[in-house]
């Protein structure tokens, strides 16, 4: 018999009001979130530019939950330590932005934080082949990244799908996250494809009861866990 997995929920604050974060965090905390997920967009590598380091050392103030934080970044090589240094527990990298994203992973871990490897919409699974055995988490971007709100692209149920048995097939277990239109609607079809760790930004943030949102998301998609 499989063992069954452990629903993972890591709201994001990019949806919250940035004047409170840290009420928005320890909100999403109480409710139940297992992780806080923070986008860091550099205006380059996607077209949107939100916070670094000095925010996210902030978070590692007041947060109860481990830091994860996403990188969608030009130049990972140079500035995922910065993400360590600042207390992140993970960092995740784009594999389309490093051209020595073994190195990069490889620093992460040695840096004390788990090492998480994305990939954007139009990425196919199998560029994964050789950094599985490397991370902690892969990241499925469901939407094309840089701004929140977005709608779910279909096409993700598959990639998810094909990227578990990637994974099986190696013998590496790592967390899939997905990221990108995550509600009460897409998040029991990702999971019952493959997903463990769901990324709600509007859906959580945008909801007039943030906390019943974040319960009702788990509620919804934690029946479909293998």
């Amino acid at each position: 018999m499989p063992v069954a997995r452990e629903l993972f929920i890591s709201p994001s604050i990019l949806s919250a009001d940035f004047t409170r974060l840290a009420e928005a965090v320890a909100l999403v905390e109480d409710a139940g979130a297992d992780l806080v997920h923070v986008d860091v967009m550099d205006g380059h590598f996607v077209p949107n530019l939100t916070i670094g380091p000095p925010v996210v050392r902030a978070l590692k103030r007041v947060a109860r939950r481990p830091l994860d934080v996403h990188l969608m970044v030009s130049d990972p090589d140079r500035t995922a330590q910065w993400y360590v240094d600042a207390g992140a527990d993970i960092v995740t990298v784009h594999i389309e932005a490093s051209p020595h994203v073994h190195r990069t992973l490889d620093a992460i871990r040695a840096g004390g934080a788990m090492a998480g490897i994305s990939l954007n919409p139009g990425t196919p699974a199998a560029s994964l082949t050789e950094v599985l055995a490397c991370v902690d988490l892969v990241l499925v971007m469901s939407v094309n990244p840089g701004f929140g709100g977005q709608s779910f692209i279909e096409a993700s149920l598959a990639k998810i799908a094909e990227i578990a048995e990637l994974c099986r097939s190696l013998g590496v277990s790592p967390r899939v996250e997905v990221d990108g239109g995550i509600d009460a609607h897409t998040a029991p079809r990702v999971v019952a494809a493959g997903a463990d760790t769901l990324v709600a930004g509007n859906a959580i943030f945008g909801a007039s009861d943030p906390a019943a949102a974040l319960r009702q998301l788990r509620t919804c998609a934690e029946p479909h866990l293998v």
